[in-house]
């Protein structure tokens, strides 16, 4: 049933009681339930509708995005899990709420958005993984309900704390599978009609090392692997090219770097140097996974997802709940898979900090496709604005909701900010800060004598030609310079939050023996 159709009945039901009893005012309408998935390290263009990769299924986030909204330009400030998710709970800048990398510990004081749902009588669940601050599986405020498990968890056989209930699953059981069963529960409870409710469901999927259902495993052996232009250097000699964990780069690969005018004198040393690393294609994970499989098991792993959602939606439809339900589906970071010779997050480019953003509410939101610029720091406001609640001073992210009904927002934002903190377990990846608007991305450096980066997105959508010195640009990155330092300034983001590193890393990292 279409909105308007549902506007014209609830005008007819207001004008037909107030007929019949003059002196009775109606019943306003119940706020909606509101559904947020959210998986892990799930790249923005890797869905079946997008096209990005031949052969890859993914029904129901398709279904999500044919009958509702793709928000085109979702954006996280950190592409790492415990920043991006404290963003989207505080709906806060990193440099705010200073969960700055996956072991600083969430302050106190911290807010949650659920918290402001729980006071206005919504019924609130998480289930899954947390992994901001502090490594145990304990139960956070906000949530009546409360399912997860300590750190980063694991694919098979995980042991859950349910309600301060430890719970240990054995039998190959697949924690994608047990997240979704508890979500399943949850929906089908049955709770009072003047109580809507909100499930925060948070899957462990697709983090690395990547671990498909058992029924999934497999099904993409046979995928042809589209690997990006920028994965080898132009000039690359096949015969002499040396890598541990990545395919020799063929005449296939030379030629699509070619066509897209990459520019390897000008890519930053310290991304030639990762190559080599923990997080590069040619020495990734210690030289223990080839990239071929690791690329295909992740391919396998989204599966899981993808059928998770499909579950969601159809018990909301079993349940009679879902024309009063908003379904959210979001990724907490992208994940490169060869681009500029890396694998992982951390970075300011393209495939890392963009993320998957569908909204689906087929009887309160038109299906349409969503141009602005989202972030993760908008997400809390937003749900907030769909239960009828202000956006808290303290955040500084935005509702959204109007645009996601069409409607025109002339100051929305032209500009979205990016920052990774250097972390001491990984430190392949500098601190980093970026400006992104529709057309021009300028990322900067801090801490490393290195040069920085300048790209055209429009036509070089790639990130192939760093401009950082084509004299054309110059007035336009000292524009984008300006207006980063104004930010940070603005938001007092002009310290560096520095915090312990609770857990040690030792051994080597990289391939010619570096320590630390």
């Amino acid at each position: 049933m279409q909105p308007t159709v549902y506007l014209f009945l609830a005008i007819f039901s207001v004008v037909a009681a107030a007929m019949l009893d003059p002196g009775t005012e109606p019943a306003p309408a119940s706020p909606p339930n509101v559904v947020f998935i959210l998986s892990d390290d799930h790249r923005y263009d890797f869905m079946g509708f997008t096209g990005k990769v031949p052969g890859l299924e993914t029904p129901h986030m398709d279904r999500m995005a044919r009958g509702g909204i793709h928000v085109k330009n979702a954006f996280v400030g950190t592409a790492l899990c415990s920043p991006s998710r404290a963003s989207i709970l505080t709906g806060q800048y990193s440099h705010v709420h200073e969960v700055v990398d996956n072991d600083a510990p969430a302050r106190e004081d911290l807010i949650y958005f659920p918290q402001y749902l729980q006071e206005a009588g919504y019924e609130t669940a998480f289930m899954g993984k947390w992994h901001m601050g502090h490594h145990n599986a304990d139960a956070r405020p906000g949530f009546d309900r409360w399912i997860s498990f300590e750190g980063q968890g694991v694919y098979y056989n995980p042991t859950l704390n349910v309600d301060g209930e430890e719970v240990s699953y054995r039998d190959s059981a697949y924690v994608t599978d047990v997240l979704t069963d508890y979500a399943v529960d949850f929906i089908r409870r049955e709770r009072s009609d003047e109580k809507p409710f909100f499930l925060y469901l948070s899957h462990k999927a697709v983090h690395a090392e990547f671990q498909p259902a058992q029924r999934h495993a497999g099904e993409y052996r046979d995928v042809d692997i589209q690997y990006p232009p920028t994965m080898y250097p132009p000039d690359v000699d096949p015969t002499d090219y040396r890598t541990v964990t990545a395919p020799r780069p063929t005449l296939r690969e030379k030629r699509r770097a070619l066509e897209v005018g990459y520019r390897y004198d000008l890519v930053p040393n310290w991304v030639k140097a990762q190559r080599n690393s923990w997080h590069g294609v040619d020495y990734m994970y210690n030289g223990d996974m080839d990239f071929n499989t690791f690329y295909r098991n992740y391919l396998e792993t989204l599966l899981g997802i993808d059928e998770s959602i499909g579950t969601v939606l159809r018990t909301l439809e079993e349940t009679g709940q879902l024309e009063n339900t908003i379904v959210i589906y979001m990724g907490d970071n992208g994940f490169s898979f060869g681009e500029h010779g890396l694998i992982d997050k951390r970075q300011a480019y393209e495939e890392s900090m963009r993320v998957p953003l569908l909204v689906y509410a087929p009887a309160m939101l038109d299906a349409r496709g969503m141009e602005e610029i989202a972030t993760n720091a908008d997400i809390g406001p937003t749900i907030l604005d769909m239960a009828g609640l202000a956006t808290p001073e303290q955040m500084n992210g935005r509702s959204f909701l109007p645009l996601l009904r069409g409607e025109t927002v002339a100051d929305w934002r032209k500009n979205f900010f990016y920052e990774y903190y250097w972390e001491r377990p990984f430190p392949q990846t500098p601190t980093v800060h970026a400006i992104r608007s529709d057309s021009f991305k300028f990322i900067r450096t801090q801490g490393i004598w290195d040069i920085n980066e300048f790209y055209d997105l429009v036509n070089d959508p790639h990130e192939a030609r760093n401009l950082i010195e084509d004299p054309n640009h110059q007035a336009k990155i000292a524009e984008m310079n300006r207006a980063l330092f104004e930010w940070l300034e603005e938001t007092q983001g002009l310290k560096i939050p520095l915090k312990p590193t609770l857990g040690v890393r030792g051994g080597q990292d990289w391939k010619y023996g570096h320590t630390y």
